[in-house]
C-alpha cells in the first residue's frame, strides 16, 4: 500500500514547521474531523479528531477548539515517544506519535513495539505498526491503511 499522494503533500507541506506539525498532519488525515461528538467504532464519544477525554454525545466544537485540542493531544502522544525512546529519528517520531495518540501511552508503553525501540531495533519496532488494526475485536480497514502509512513514515526516517 502507498501513502496517499495528498498526504504525502500535507506532511511534506508541514515538514519545515516540524515533527509536531507532521504528526498533526497525520494524526487528521487518518482521524477524520467531527465538529459534533459521535461515538467511534467501540463505543467511546469523540470529537474534532479522534478527541475522547470527556467528550459527551451533544457536544459541538469549532475548527479553532479542533485545531487546539489535537495539536495539544498530539504533543502529548509526542512527548510520550521522546521520554521513551529518546534521540529517535523525525520520521520514527512522526509516526510514533501518531500511533500514541491512537492507541494511548498505556497500550504502547506494554507493547513489543517499545521493546524493540528500546532494544535499538527502530526497524524492527516500526514493522510492529501493521499488528495494531483491531479496535473492539474487529480489523478495521481504515487502521490497516493508517498503520501501513505509518509504517511507511517510520521506515522512511531511517534511510
Amino acid at each position: 500500500m502507498q501513502i496517499p499522494d495528498a498526504l504525502k503533500s500535507r506532511l511534506a507541506a508541514r515538514a519545515g514547521a516540524g515533527v509536531l506539525a507532521a504528526a498533526v498532519a497525520l494524526v487528521g488525515w487518518y482521524e477524520g474531523r467531527n465538529l459534533s461528538a459521535y461515538v467511534d467504532p467501540v463505543g467511546i464519544p469523540t470529537i474534532c479528531d479522534g478527541y475522547t477525554h470527556g467528550v459527551r454525545l451533544g457536544d459541538v466544537a469549532t475548527p479553532q477548539q479542533c485545531d487546539a485540542l489535537t495539536a495539544q493531544e498530539v504533543g502529548k502522544a509526542l512527548a510520550v515517544v521522546d521520554r521513551s525512546a529518546p534521540g529517535l529519528p523525525d520520521g520514527p517520531r512522526v509516526a510514533l506519535a501518531s500511533f500514541v495518540y491512537n492507541v494511548g501511552p498505556g497500550a504502547y508503553g506494554g507493547s513489543t513495539l517499545l521493546r524493540k525501540l528500546r532494544a535499538g531495533d527502530i526497524a524492527g519496532a516500526c514493522r510492529e505498526l501493521p499488528r495494531w488494526v483491531y479496535a473492539g475485536g474487529r480489523k478495521l480497514a481504515g487502521l490497516v491503511k493508517r498503520r501501513d502509512a505509518e509504517m511507511q513514515i517510520c521506515l522512511s526516517g531511517l534511510r
